[in-house]
């Protein structure tokens, strides 16, 4: 006569987790790690889409998603002087310029433990900006920001899709701890920029 184990009993009923796939929010299509991601527009919120569902928005501005691009591009050549930073008023090192079609203006952002946070921007000051770096001119309203590092060594500047901005947002946001972050935020800073490089495809002309 077999003994019955009855932790052997339980477990023929607790089902085994499922693992969380992901889905088009468009049509529910099961996607790929490497998926490509919409904005919606209105409320600044990326949607994940699957290939059929992202080219559907491609290049019509008068829909209320637009399609993020993927490249990323590294602006070695790109001017800033410290003065001019400052003259931003971006209270830490770390923050990215959109434009908003929307509003009609460009947006300053930067991330906090609390999330993205806006910066009034001095329009005059950042025109200027633009005047020296006419790259700036060929960025893609909405979708295509001007992501700047300056934390530490040598200031970096990327021409970055929005979502990537998003990103580092919400990975400040999920490993800041205390008052100065911790070690672990500025290890996944430092990991963030340094897969945003293995990504970028060299200089924007």
């Amino acid at each position: 006569m077999v003994a019955h184990n009855p932790l052997t009993t339980l477990q023929r009923f607790v089902r085994k987790p499922r693992e969380r796939v992901e889905v088009c929010e468009l049509c529910t299509t099961p996607l790929r790690p490497d998926h490509q991601h919409l904005l919606e527009l209105e409320k600044r919120r990326v949607t994940c889409a699957c290939d059929a569902c992202a080219i559907l928005f491609e290049g019509n501005s008068r829909q209320r998603y637009h399609r993020i691009p993927r490249d990323v591009t590294r602006l070695y050549d790109f001017a800033m002087d410290d003065q001019e930073w400052e003259s931003l008023l971006i209270p830490i090192n770390l923050a990215y310029f959109v434009h908003s079609s929307a509003e009609g203006r460009v947006i300053a952002q930067y991330p906090s433990p609390g999330g993205a946070m806006e910066s009034s921007l001095d329009l005059e000051y950042w025109n200027a900006i633009v005047l020296r770096n006419p790259v700036l001119k060929k960025f893609e309203p909405d979708v295509k920001a001007l992501l700047v590092n300056r934390i530490g060594g040598s200031p970096r500047y990327y021409r970055a899709p929005i979502d990537h901005c998003y990103r580092l947002v919400g990975t400040i946001r999920t490993h800041w701890r205390g008052l100065s972050g911790g070690t672990e935020v500025w290890q996944e800073i430092d990991s963030f920029f340094r897969q945003l490089d293995q990504l970028s495809g060299g200089e924007l002309a």
